[in-house]
């Protein structure tokens, strides 16, 4: 049996050697990393080094690194714990802005803060390419002492759009009020600096960057209150008490660490690929459409989406039916977040871009990474044309 043609990469990519080598070396040895022996002092100092390469790879203070199991927990940490330590300041500040293409591990605790807690959010506009528009954000700002937390992600996870973060944090700064952003899509495909960016508070996850599931981070500024969801052993600065994963956090940080620093050269790799099967992709089926930032869309399209990703709508077609199709074919992609796959509704971000239901019905996403090659491109245009023929024959 040969193996699949894997392009879903945003959902989790294969862990580097790298990262293994360093993770079974750790798995070997039994110490909790609060302990006081000498083998909890090898554990806790290899928490602490790698909090060092995690804090060096994305361009922020080792102190400011908590170390969570993965990115759903780090976005709850943000804008929970931000939220409930502003309202605790200024009764006021009840209302969470954020946009309406965020990724669900933002989206459902706001929705909860919401319902639960008695805090208001305000879903932001996009445009057609699910791209921030500014000036929503400044109307929303009009009255900022209301305001709690504004989240926006770096990058979107299932059309790739990259996002006016820059202008999200000068707005939001004018007003001193704290910007979240989950940057799990762009660390390792794009460059990216939390100081250099100026937020406040920065998701990561180590499954993304070629790390093990059940390790990530949440980056946030020392001097920024945050309240904790776990209460317990006071670990991570009181902010995420429980015992640490010593192996997930030392592969985590080796992963992290040669992602960002073979970032550009892997970009590179990827466009290549991306405009090879975008290419090929509108030879094979004309009048397929390519969703975010595209060639018919905004000057500069390949550097305004992340290099990997290509999401593209079939007319006349059901995605999850293309999407059997192809594994059928030893070709594996997705319809859109993997967090929400196998839910019978159409994709939030395509209709918060303005498509309609079967436009949004009608997706796939392909997301390449380290492992692709010409061959996988390839592979797809040869099976996609024929699997789109039988779709739409059989009103799949």
């Amino acid at each position: 049996m040969t193996d699949p043609v894997y392009l879903d990469h945003a959902a989790t990519t294969p862990m580097v050697p790298e990262a293994l080598e360093a993770m079974v070396e750790q798995l070997g040895r039994t110490a909790n990393p609060s302990s006081l022996h000498a083998s909890g002092r090898a554990a806790r100092r290899a928490v602490e080094e790698a909090r060092e390469r995690v804090a060096a790879a994305l361009g922020c203070r080792p102190g400011e690194v908590v170390f969570t199991s993965g990115g759903t927990e780090a976005d709850n940490l943000a804008l929970k714990g931000l939220a409930w330590a502003r309202r605790d300041q200024d009764p006021r500040r009840t209302r969470l802005l954020t946009t309406a293409v965020e990724h669900h591990a933002v989206l459902d605790p706001l929705e909860w803060l919401e319902a639960q807690q008695g805090y208001a959010v305000e879903h932001l506009a996009v445009d057609a390419d699910g791209r921030l528009d500014p000036a929503a954000l400044g109307t929303a700002l009009a009255e900022p002492a209301s305001v709690g937390l504004v989240s926006v992600m770096w990058a979107n996870n299932e059309v790739g759009t990259l996002q006016p973060l820059q202008r999200v944090v000068a707005a939001a700064g004018e007003h001193g009020i704290p910007v979240h952003t989950d940057a799990v899509q762009a660390v390792g495909a794009v460059p990216v600096d939390f100081a250099g960016s100026g937020v406040d508070a920065m998701t990561v996850s180590g499954h993304k960057v070629g790390g093990p599931h059940g390790a990530g981070a949440l980056v946030v500024r020392r001097d920024l209150p945050v309240a904790p969801l776990l209460h317990g052993g006071g670990q991570e600065r009181d902010v995420r008490s429980g015992t640490l994963d010593t192996p997930a956090v030392v592969g985590f940080a080796t992963a992290l660490d040669l992602a960002v620093a073979r970032q550009a050269e892997h970009a590179a790799h990827l466009r290549a690929l991306r405009g090879r099967l975008v290419d090929g992709l509108r030879k094979v089926v004309p009048d397929v459409v390519l969703n975010g930032p595209g060639p018919d869309s905004v000057p500069g399209w390949d550097r305004a989406r992340l290099p990997g990703n290509v999401h593209v709508s079939f007319p006349g077609c059901e995605g999850d039916s293309l999407l059997m199709l192809l594994d059928a074919r030893g070709i594996e992609c997705s319809t859109g977040s993997a967090c929400s796959a196998g839910v019978p509704q159409a994709s939030h971000v395509l209709l918060a871009m303005g498509r309609d239901e079967d436009e949004a019905r009608s997706s796939l996403r392909f997301t390449l990474g380290r492992t692709s090659t010409e061959a996988d491109v390839d592979a797809v245009l040869h099976a996609i044309g024929p699997a789109v023929e039988r779709a739409r024959a059989a009103k799949l």
